[in-house]
Parts: C-alpha cells; sequence; structure tokens
C-alpha cells in the first residue's frame, strides 16, 4: 500500500515552498511518521552529492536532513543546471545526459521523463508512510502546463492534495492565491486542496476577514500563516538570486569571541553554483560575509572566496572585465588569503582546456596557483574525505574539470601557494576543526586578532534550522488538518473557480 502524500506549490518561485516543505518533513518526523522529501524536477545550481555519488538539488539534500533520513536520486530525479540563458545540463537519477535548450526540454524530452519520475514517487511512497513533495514555481503556467512533470502533472498522475503557499511580503496574495486557482483545469482544481500564507508580519487577526472572504469565494481553506522569521532560508534552488550587496541567509554576526571581526568578500561570479560553501563562515561569530562585484570591495577583505560556478570560461572573463582579477593577482603576490572552490580553483590556475563546458579550447587562467585544468565530458560526482591543517575534512565534488597540480603544497586533492589556496572540495568548511583551523591561519596572514568560537558546530546550527522550521508549522498551521490531507488527499466537493485553463 502506498503512503500518504502530499504536494506544495507555491504561487511564484520563491515562495516559500522548499522552507515550508523541509518544516513539514520535519514536524512529521518528530511525531514519529516516517517521511521523505520528493522533487521531480528542480532548476538549480546548487547540488549535492549522494553516498552512492549521484548529484540532486541541495534543497532536497536539506529536506532529507529534515526528515532524518539519507539523500537519494529518488528523491530529486530531475535537475536542471543553467549554463546560460537558453541551456541547461539536464542530471537525470543524479547523472548527467546532456545539455538541452528549454525549447528542446519542454517541446518533448520533459514529457518523456514522466514515467520515471512517477516511478521514483511511487518507490518512495512505498517506503515511507508519507512523501511531501515540493512543486516548482506556480502550478498555474499555463504555457508549461501541457508538459508538466513537477506541479499538477505529478499531482494529478499521483492523486496527491495540494497545498499553494503565498509570500505575503511581497503584496499581492489573496490575488495571487484566487488567480492561481482560477487558471488551473477543473480537473486540477478538485486537487488543490487550500492555501498557506507565508512571510506574515503582524496581527494576524487583522489578516483574518481576508482569509475568510478567500473561503467564501474559493471554497478553500487557509491551513496556516505563519510569521516572518530572520534567517530561516534552507540552502536556496539558484544562486543567480544572491543580493550582491546582501549578507547571507540574512544573517545577523554574533559577536566575536577575540577582539577583531574576519571580513570575508565572496566574488559574485556568473552562474554561481553552491554559494552555500560560505554559510559555515557566515556561522562563525565575528565572520562577516559579503557577495562582491567590484574589485575595490576586495581592499579591506580579510579573506576572498572565489566561489564555484556552472560558466568557468565565462566567469575568468567576468573578473577581468571588472577588474577583480587583477585585484586578485595582487592579493596573491602580497600574501593575502584567497580561496578558490571548484569552479574558483580552475580559475585561479595557469589555464584551462575546455572543449565540454563552453567549448573554447585552450583558455589562460589568471596564474597565481601552478595548476593546469582539462575539461572531461564525464562528471567527477564523489563525497571524499582527507585531512588538511591537521583537521579532518568531509567534502563532496561536483565537476567535470580535471586538475593536473604541477607545483605548490597539497591541498585537499588541490595545493595551496602562499596564502592562495585551491580545491574542488565543496562543503569542507563545514567540518568544524578544520574551518577553526583554517581561519586561525586566515587571521594571522591577515594580521587580524581574530579567535574562531571553540564551539561552533555547523551541522548543530542546521538542526536547529530544522527544528525552527518544524516549530513554525507545529504552532500556527492546522496540523491535525495537514495530515488529514497527507493520509486521505483533497475534500471532495471542492468548488469550480471560472474561467479554469483555456483550453
Amino acid at each position: 500500500m502506498s503512503g500518504g502524500g502530499l504536494l506544495v506549490a507555491g504561487t511564484t518561485s520563491d515562495a516559500g515552498k522548499s522552507v515550508v516543505t523541509a518544516g513539514i518533513c520535519r514536524w512529521l518526523v518528530r511525531q514519529g511518521v516516517k517521511v521523505a522529501p520528493f522533487k521531480a524536477q528542480n532548476m538549480s545550481l546548487n547540488s549535492f552529492v549522494t553516498r552512492e555519488g549521484a548529484e540532486i538539488g541541495r534543497a532536497q539534500a536539506m529536506q532529507a536532513q529534515a526528515c532524518r533520513v539519507e539523500p537519494t536520486a529518488l528523491m530529486n530525479p530531475v535537475l536542471l543546471k543553467p549554463g546560460g540563458e537558453r541551456s541547461s545540463q539536464v542530471v537525470l537519477m543524479g547523472r548527467p545526459v546532456g545539455e538541452m535548450s528549454a525549447r528542446g526540454y519542454h517541446g518533448g524530452r520533459q514529457e518523456q521523463l514522466l514515467g520515471t519520475v512517477l516511478d521514483c514517487l511511487e518507490r518512495l511512497r512505498g517506503t515511507y508512510d508519507a512523501v511531501i513533495c515540493e512543486g516548482a514555481g506556480s502550478p498555474a503556467e499555463i504555457n508549461l502546463r501541457r508538459t508538466d512533470i513537477v506541479n499538477m502533472g505529478i499531482a494529478r498522475n499521483a492523486g496527491l492534495p495540494v497545498l499553494v503557499v503565498g509570500d505575503i511580503d511581497r503584496g499581492g496574495v489573496f490575488a495571487s492565491f484566487f488567480g492561481t486557482v482560477a487558471l488551473l483545469s477543473p480537473e486540477d482544481q478538485k486537487l488543490v486542496a487550500g492555501f498557506l500564507v507565508n512571510k506574515f508580519r503582524g496581527d494576524v487577526s487583522l489578516l483574518e476577514p481576508g482569509l475568510e472572504m478567500l473561503h467564501g469565494l474559493t471554497g478553500r481553506r487557509t491551513y496556516g500563516v505563519l510569521p516572518f522569521r530572520h534567517g530561516l532560508g534552507i540552502d536556496e534552488e539558484d544562486g543567480l538570486r544572491v543580493s550582491l550587496r546582501g549578507t547571507v541567509r540574512e544573517s545577523q554576526v554574533a559577536a566575536p569571541v577575540g577582539e577583531d571581526v574576519l571580513r570575508v568578500a565572496v566574488c559574485a561570479v556568473p552562474l554561481m553554483s553552491n554559494f552555500t560553501d560560505v554559510d559555515a563562515l557566515a556561522a562563525e561569530p565575528g565572520v562577516v560575509v559579503r557577495f562582491v562585484d567590484r574589485p575595490e570591495e576586495l581592499a579591506d577583505a580579510d579573506l576572498v572566496v572565489v566561489p564555484g560556478t556552472r560558466g568557468t570560461v565565462r566567469a575568468l572573463e567576468w573578473l577581468r572585465e571588472r577588474g577583480l582579477a587583477d585585484a586578485l593577482r595582487r592579493r596573491a603576490a602580497e600574501g593575502r588569503p584567497v580561496l578558490g572552490i571548484c569552479g574558483g580553483f580552475q580559475v585561479l590556475g595557469e589555464h584551462i582546456e575546455d572543449d565540454v563546458e563552453s567549448r573554447r579550447g585552450q583558455v589562460d587562467g589568471l596564474g597565481v596557483l601552478p595548476v593546469r585544468v582539462r575539461f572531461a565530458r564525464e562528471k567527477t560526482l564523489t563525497r571524499p574525505v582527507g585531512e588538511a591543517l591537521g583537521e579532518t575534512v568531509e567534502g563532496y565534488e561536483i565537476h567535470h574539470g580535471v586538475a593536473e597540480v604541477l607545483g605548490g603544497e597539497a591541498f585537499l586533492d588541490g595545493c595551496r601557494v602562499g596564502q592562495t589556496w585551491g580545491t574542488h572540495w565543496h562543503g569542507s568548511l563545514e567540518s568544524d576543526a578544520f574551518r577553526r583551523a583554517f581561519l586561525r591561519e586566515v587571521a594571522r596572514a591577515a594580521g587580524r586578532r581574530f579567535v574562531p568560537a571553540p564551539d561552533t558546530s555547523f551541522a548543530a546550527l542546521r538542526e536547529e534550522q530544522l527544528d525552527r522550521l518544524g516549530d513554525l508549522i507545529e504552532q500556527h498551521a492546522d496540523t491535525d488538518a495537514l495530515w488529514r490531507l497527507i493520509e486521505s488527499g483533497a475534500p471532495t466537493g471542492l468548488p469550480f473557480i471560472p474561467p479554469g485553463a483555456p483550453a
């Protein structure tokens, strides 16, 4: 017998679907329910490698952590990794199967994947008591409905009730809720059980008349009003949404343990991927992390991070166009700390031979590390464990570039020259003891009297964050009604709201 299920859809992209899904998952697992997350198709530059060597979206990996289960490819069978404005790499069951334009994907390839997606969902539902599915964008994208496999397409085929999340902080949430339902076909509307308001500020009693009117207009109830909370975002799906002037996760920097703070500048390269690598730095008391795009913003930085990217050669061009390339070279020559991760490591090398990603052939790098990179068609997907600065380090690798290290000091399968460090390992800074040792080295080189906190546990902070999401659902949603949805499906007799989807 298949387990229960629910599809968390949204009025828009970034309405809070990932966060709500994680919160429902954590609430359920605390009730003793065996639960798993699922997202049929994800478009993201932030990805993760499972223990079996499959690449999935980081949001689904974090949702699996909310469920206290190991993430697998079943939880995100289709991952699209943008490589430009019009094309993406298609990752199927954790492995890349080629590049495809949006027209080509929605023109037929997507429909072909429906069987795979439904099979993965059914396997999860056969194993777990409940599967909480996350939609993508809006279910009312009427131009894409025919080929949809992630919103109403999967809800219809799997008989899932649908909960629509709206971000009230953006404004227009009532119109968005009503319009979402009214643009769906009668068959799709039967599955839309109701709404969940996200990011509400103020007195809920002032909102209640609107919710009652919405119920009267649609015949659908609101299952909860979640209050606005700072710093609750789990790993975002799209690095392109990062504000270059913003902080990481709206985090508030705790007071430093030592006398000085440590300033970290992250170069916001095009097609930035796995920028979540710097979250562990931002979690440290006294570490200030910001994203930058101008050379003068590197001047007062104690550490500059060049993060991963889906377009290494394009990132190189961007660094040169902005004057950041020269600033990075100067930093390296002056012995001021620079850390390159994955694509950021590759751009710091001598040259890149790329007939795979950009197809530009041989391109000169910044030349600050003795490394030559050749792009292979086969993608490296591993979960390495090693040692650096006397501490054990765990990470994960996702890259086509193969690095030939010709000198320097060994560092996490990459190298170090002076205070310039490069590695393909994502996630290394989540290893607490290594992160502290690395920050001590950076502070020494920068001349800062910064002392890492002795007890910061990044894993514990993640757990606290997921528990806070579970608390939001438990305290501000009608959990009894939610469980009835998950167990029994959408209520019968839900009215049709005209005009419905166009023919």
